[in-house]
């Protein structure tokens, strides 16, 4: 139990001191430099700044004092934290114990090998056919540019060491380690870049994240009693209740005092391990939250967002709550998502999206901004693959997420530099914010931003920074940040391979920025994402609208992804085609579990009591006409009409999904069978809701089965 708290949400008095605790459950870089002799701590930084491999002896000596600070912590056990291809942390726990001695005492002992590498059994993940059954060794690798951290909970404090995870013969098998070769990609197609530009002492480009979380709220106790919750994630059936979310009356609205005593509990955890929990507000859907960092390196910020969706889930818990993470919980009710915050900054803190103040004359950004267009035209697809979700299939333009269609919003400031560029050749001003007037004489005049928002664009550029909107709640970000930084890596380097062969490089790099806003500018849209009228536009500009997740995979085992990343040695031929696989095999048997789930919740539970009410209604209506056989009974014969034909169409429903999920299991082929799920199992799964969904809106509530939307979403 939290100390000092109620369960219910009664907040403590107690004052926390936030610069007292944050980080002190990690191993960072002030903790190393206290612990660590000076030629081990010199060793590791440069490790860590130039890449090197770290050696054994160096290791050693990190590892006992890691293993001396967890125990002082309270920590027995070590863990290789890592990211597989389910979407969630996966880990094993050992303890510091050595074997016991002739005296049957134990000692304390951790090796740097044991902190270098750990072996966990690689053919119980995910990995697409990269390991069979009997191929079991995979190998977990310390990421040592992410710090070790101790993680209290339930068993204890852990010491969690962020590692990468690759087969024995060194494929890729989770999202870490394609997204640090990514980045080095970049760090070095950048760096050529900015030393055209005459800059001499940046020596690193490290792409920069924020990774906004949305989540669902629900009390435990109903969370419970809905098997769909429960197996899925999301509710399979449900109607709208009365008041949804029409009045917008609970965005940025007053956190109710359960909520905010859980979120004090998460902000102090997740300080604890160093993660920057800046921003908490109520979402736009009732008992629909955000928590939101301060940008990290990429490959720190993805390992920060995994801390931060297990400490969502943990504390809610403690609460006496469920936090749900799916894109699309309730039907018609604001999905979640998480907006991937990028930038690209320097060592020297050289932000290489900040436009300054007068953006036509920086020609740097300028040029960038147009690589950054190239990319995300060419790779548009690769894009949208990277946010390919289940869930996100119900999300995904929906009026509250973006649409389908990759597109870049750039804002009236920079749209009006490229007309200026694309129309004359040149750019002689940019548009300035101006003034804000109140218009209250006791509130002071404003300076107004030079551009506006767009929350309907996919890909916004936002001041000095680029958001992309469509990553899922429940999902890695690395995907996302793995894309990114390699097209943006593939668009530098071919800028550099062209500017560093002009003998006069002032005329090439406008040349090139002119040339490559007109061959792209048609990816830029700044109007309404949401508009029926932009999908037809898209589709007149050639832009691809791809709507399902089964649709998307494709992107990933095209020639141009395989050349895209083998150049730049993100991911093999083999780890691109097994990892569609995955997707292709996770598409499918959530399909199937959701389909099954549905026809056991519509059999025992939905059926039966629609057959208990039908049975009362008709046992009213005998009673009504043998007590008085003048008395006017048509509304109960009205009622048990529509729920008889409503009960028999539900029927008729629930045969035709049973039937096709058992087709759709036997079918042969991951891909064959994805697509199977989604072109037949997902309509018949909608056509058994429907006459549920009405049924629900007839049906005594004191004999419908499980909680409704109304009770969920309101009553938490």
């Amino acid at each position: 139990m939290l100390k000092g708290r109620k369960e219910r949400g009664i907040m403590s008095t107690e004052a926390i001191n936030v610069a007292e605790i944050f980080g002190q459950n990690v191993f960072d870089d002030t903790v190393m430099q206290e612990r660590l002799p000076k030629k081990i701590y010199k060793n590791l930084k440069h490790t860590i700044e130039e890449g090197r491999e770290l050696d054994l002896e160096t290791a050693d000596v990190i590892a006992h004092e890691m293993k001396e600070w967890a125990i002082e912590k309270g920590a027995t056990h070590y863990t290789h934290w890592f990211l597989p291809l389910t979407g969630v942390t996966a880990e094993k726990h050992d303890s510091f114990i050595s074997a016991p001695q002739p005296s049957g005492k134990v000692l304390m002992s951790f090796s740097g090998k044991e902190l270098i590498k750990g072996e966990p059994d690689a053919s119980s993940f995910p990995s697409g056919g990269l390991r069979a059954t009997f191929e079991a060794r995979g190998y977990t690798v310390w990421d040592c540019t992410s710090p070790a951290f101790i993680r209290e909970d339930a068993a204890g404090a852990i010491l969690c060491i962020p590692t990468a995870f690759c087969s024995y013969t060194g494929e890729a098998l989770d999202q870490k380690t394609p997204l640090l070769r990514s980045m080095e990609a970049l760090d070095t197609q950048a760096m050529r870049l900015l030393r055209l530009f005459g800059n001499t002492t940046s020596k690193k480009v490290t792409p920069s994240v924020g990774a906004e979380q949305e989540y669902f709220l629900v009390d435990s106790e109903k969370f419970l009693q809905r098997k769909d919750l429960i197996y899925t994630g999301r509710t399979l059936f449900g109607a709208m209740p009365p008041k949804g979310q029409e009045m917008d009356d609970h965005y940025f609205g007053t956190i109710r005092q359960r909520i905010a005593s859980f979120m004090k509990d998460v902000n102090e955890e997740l300080w604890k391990v160093g993660v920057t929990a800046k921003t908490q507000h109520n979402e736009a859907a009732p008992a629909q939250h955000e928590l939101a960092p301060i940008y990290a390196k990429a490959n720190i910020a993805v390992d920060h967002n995994q801390i931060v969706m297990q400490t969502l889930k943990r504390v809610a818990s403690r609460h006496g709550m469920k936090c749900l993470l799916h894109e699309k919980p309730f039907a018609g009710v604001n999905g979640s998502g998480k907006h991937n915050n990028w930038s690209l900054i320097t060592d020297d803190g050289i932000n290489m999206l900040e436009p300054g103040k007068t953006p036509h004359e920086n020609i740097q950004f300028l040029l960038v901004l147009a690589c950054i267009l190239k990319a995300v035209d060419i790779h548009a697809d690769l894009l949208r693959e990277s946010a390919a979700d289940i869930g996100n299939d119900h999300r995904l333009g929906a009026n509250e997420a973006p649409p389908a269609i990759i597109s870049v919003f750039l804002g009236e400031q920079l749209e009006d530099v490229i007309d200026q560029l694309c129309s004359t050749g040149e750019a002689t001003h940019s548009k300035s914010g101006g003034t804000l007037r109140t218009g209250v004489a006791t509130l002071p005049d404003l300076d107004k931003d030079a551009t506006d928002r767009n929350r309907t664009s996919p890909f916004a550029f936002t001041g000095n920074k680029f958001e992309f909107r469509m990553v899922g709640s429940s999902d890695s970000v690395a995907p996302a940040n793995v894309v990114l930084n390699t097209i943006v890596a593939e668009a530098f380097k071919e800028a550099a391979d062209e500017l560093e062969k002009a003998d006069d490089f002032d005329t090439a790099v406008h040349d090139m920025i002119k040339k490559l806003l007109r061959d792209h500018k048609h990816i830029i849209f700044n109007g309404n994402g949401y508009s029926d009228a932009w999908v037809e536009e898209a589709e007149r500009r050639g832009l691809p609208n791809i709507r399902s997740m089964v649709d998307a995979i494709p992107a990933l085992t095209t020639e141009k992804a395989v050349k895209l990343y083998e150049s730049f040695g993100v991911f093999t031929r083999a780890e691109l085609e097994s990892r569609a696989e995955v997707e292709y095999e996770a598409y499918g048997k959530m399909i199937n579990i959701e389909a099954r789930t549905m026809i056991d919740m519509a059999s025992k539970q939905i059926i039966p009591a629609v057959i208990k009410y039908t049975t009362q209604l008709a046992g009213s209506l005998g009673a009504v006409k043998a007590a008085c056989p003048e008395a006017d009974t048509s509304v109960q014969a009205e009622l048990l009409t529509e729920t008889s034909a409503l009960l028999s169409d539900m029927k008729v429903a629930l045969a035709a999904l049973i039937d096709i999920t058992e087709e759709a299991a036997c079918v042969d082929g991951v891909e064959t069978q994805a697509r199977v799920y989604h072109e037949k199992v997902v309509p018949a799964m909608a056509a058994l809701r429907t006459p549920a969904d009405k049924l629900e809106m007839i049906v005594d509530k004191d004999l419908w089965p499980f909680p409704s939307y109304g009770d969920l979403i309101f009553e938490v």
